[in-house]
């Protein structure tokens, strides 16, 4: 999944997403606390992955994201193509109206835009990106 979009989450914490990431993440989505303050919205199909890689995991490994599946959600989009983020995830990712959504390779992530905008000017000024690339062979 790529691309970057701007958006505004409305008074009743609903949020567009875009049509193509729409049509690439299916009918249902799977929100939940992403990295850096982020969140992550999974298909059903990344979801699915990401559940059998934990079973793979030891208890004790996977009850520390307890708290990450407790405030984890489904969401449909409605007919506006909006999906309803619930309050604690928009407390935790600092989501109040401006957002930036990024197709993120198997996931789409949702930042404050402030926040991403810092961080995508420190990836791109600091060469850290270009490091990744390379350790990656990309």
């Amino acid at each position: 999944m790529t691309g970057q979009y701007e958006h505004n989450i409305d008074a009743k914490g609903r949020l567009f997403i875009p049509a193509k990431l729409r049509e690439e993440l299916g009918k249902v989505f799977h929100v939940m606390v992403g990295q850096d303050h982020c969140l992550s919205i999974y298909s059903e199909e990344s979801w699915q992955a990401v559940m059998e890689h934990l079973k793979t995991l030891s208890y004790s490994q996977v009850k520390r994201l307890r708290t990450a599946f407790a405030n984890a959600a489904d969401c449909v989009p409605d007919g506006q193509g909006r999906i309803l983020i619930p309050a604690k995830l928009r407390q935790y990712a600092q989501l109040e109206k401006e957002v930036v959504i990024n197709g993120s390779f198997d996931r789409v992530e949702i930042w404050n835009a402030e926040r991403w905008h810092a961080k995508e000017e420190e990836d791109l000024r600091s060469g850290q990106m270009e490091d990744a690339m390379e350790d990656m062979g990309l």
